[in-house]
């Protein structure tokens, strides 16, 4: 038995949405490759569960920095692809150390302690989250201002706390 053959030569409903989903998926694709995106190394921990809930929490701004597409999983970053403050959770924990390690406190309470090291030949600042797991380690190119990280605090408190600053 042949198929009925229609006498409307108008699309039906289902391929015009169709086809205007297919059309905004073309025209979008372009436009992403063009959004600023810097590269980055994922930690050798970054598919900790827990990394999934810190990125998924870090704020759309850091002080004036917009926030850009970052590489790697677990791995945020703000600024332009040149100079970024630059987030990667899930590194290697820092093994004992006599490193500056300070307790930062922000306005809801929130409080993290950082081992804080400036990066010689660089002058860049790490800091680097102490007694959390997983780790979470925040640079931030030499001239910026690093009082930012106190905004890193609330999202990085979803790592639990076994250990503080002494």
């Amino acid at each position: 038995m042949p198929l009925p053959v229609r006498s409307s030569s108008r699309p039906s409903a289902r391929r015009r949405a169709f086809g205007a989903t297919f059309a905004v998926a073309m025209l979008a694709a372009p436009l992403a490759a063009c959004a600023p995106s810097i590269s980055l190394t994922a930690g050798p921990y970054a598919t900790d569960p827990v990394c999934a809930s810190i990125v998924l929490a870090m704020p759309d701004r850091l002080g004036s920095l917009e926030r850009i597409t970052a590489s790697a999983q677990a791995a945020a970053a703000w600024g332009t692809t040149s100079s970024a403050v630059t987030l990667r959770c899930g590194v290697e924990p820092p093994p004992p150390t006599a490193d500056q390690c300070q307790a930062i406190t922000d306005a809801t309470g929130a409080s993290v302690d950082w081992i804080v090291v400036e990066e010689p030949g660089t002058g860049d600042w790490v800091f680097t989250t102490y007694g959390r797991t997983p780790t979470t380690e925040v640079r931030i190119p030499a001239g910026m201002s690093g009082s930012s990280v106190v905004d890193l605090n609330r999202a990085v408190s979803a790592a639990p706390q076994t250990r503080h600053c002494l």
